[in-house]
């Protein structure tokens, strides 16, 4: 049982519209008043021969949160998730998730976790009704199969074997596999990689359905604008560290950054960094006239904040795939 809910999912489903989901169990939302934590990591190592994956990872997620862990290839995402998960056994540190060292985590522990991983090819000989309510059966409270099946938009092809799925479909059917258990906390690795705008869209919309819920989310993604939409805090690691834990618009003091003012004068182009972009349009509209010629007042993006503190931090290790790692990264 546990290799099947470790296996249970790949990249990421969408739903065709927003529904109505069955309510999760009170007890993410019970331990969220009291102040305790998802997940905890304080120190977290991990090496493979030579090569250092994890130098101390530190980071805290509460209850109900969504955090987006961002940071290039072979930066730790991967191995830090999966030791969350229990997968993999750290080299040293603490970890607790909901409670429970991953290394000693029993059945019960496990169902109350939810894993979409970046790529699976099973199950491709059952229908996704079958397969929906094949893992649901692994569960204490599992939902029902047509509930999951029309959470991801999946009701036309309810009857169709997962190995004649497309890939979106197919990556709808893993996305009902990771949710089918009500999880309190949902490991996302990679879940839109590859998706159409309309079909990522749709995904955030389950998210935050799942968000509303509850339930604790942990996102790997490389698109900064879905960590910007989907996630409370945004954690940056590099080379095996968490450099920086905030929210979004907050990181690497984006609110604080002075703005660049863009405009055109007597035909050539213009700019200026200032704190105070309301007055200094005030003084151009004095100067111009109220339309000012392709004005444009523009603050640090998430990926120019990200792209600093990786720069800052000495850039991309790129920390060479390990036995056992697979290809995620």
């Amino acid at each position: 049982m546990d290799n099947c809910l470790r296996n249970q999912t790949a990249k990421i489903a969408v739903p065709k519209r927003r529904v109505v989901h069955e309510r999760l169990p009170p007890r993410g939302r019970i331990a969220a008043m009291t102040g305790a934590k998802a997940i905890e990591a304080a120190e977290v190592t991990k090496s493979y021969g030579d090569v250092k994956a994890l130098r101390g990872v530190n980071l805290e997620i509460a209850h109900g949160q969504c955090v987006a862990l961002l940071g290039p290839n072979g930066a730790g995402k991967t191995v830090t998730t999966e030791i969350f998960e229990g997968y993999r056994k750290r080299d040293g540190g603490d970890v607790r998730v909901l409670g429970t060292d991953p290394n000693h985590g029993d059945r019960r522990w496990k169902s109350r976790l939810g894993i979409v991983l970046q790529d699976a090819r099973d199950l491709t000989d059952l229908t996704v009704r079958e397969s929906v309510t094949h893992f649901s059966s692994y569960y204490p409270n599992g939902r029902t199969s047509d509930d999951v099946i029309q959470a991801v938009g999946l009701v036309e092809k309810a009857d169709a074997k997962a190995g004649q799925l497309s890939g979106g479909q197919r990556r709808r059917l893993d996305v009902a596999l990771g949710i089918v258990g009500r999880p309190d906390v949902l490991f996302l690795d990679e879940p839109t990689t590859g998706f159409d705008p309309e079909a990522r869209r749709q995904f955030w919309d389950l998210i935050d359905d799942l968000k509303e819920d509850g339930t604790t989310i942990l996102l790997t993604t490389h698109y900064l604008d879905e960590a910007e939409h989907l996630a409370d805090q945004v954690a940056v690691i590099n080379r095996g560290r968490v450099l920086a834990v905030d929210s979004p618009d907050a990181l690497g003091n984006r609110q604080k950054s002075q703005a660049v003012v863009q405009w055109l004068e007597d035909g050539v182009q213009k700019s200026a960094s200032t704190a105070t972009p309301t007055a200094l349009v005030g003084e151009l509209a004095t100067r111009l006239g109220p339309e000012i010629p392709e004005l444009a007042i523009l603050r640090p993006t998430l990926e120019d904040v990200y792209l600093r503190l990786i720069a800052d931090d000495g850039g991309d290790l790129n920390i060479p795939t390990v036995a056992g790692g697979g290809s995620r990264g």
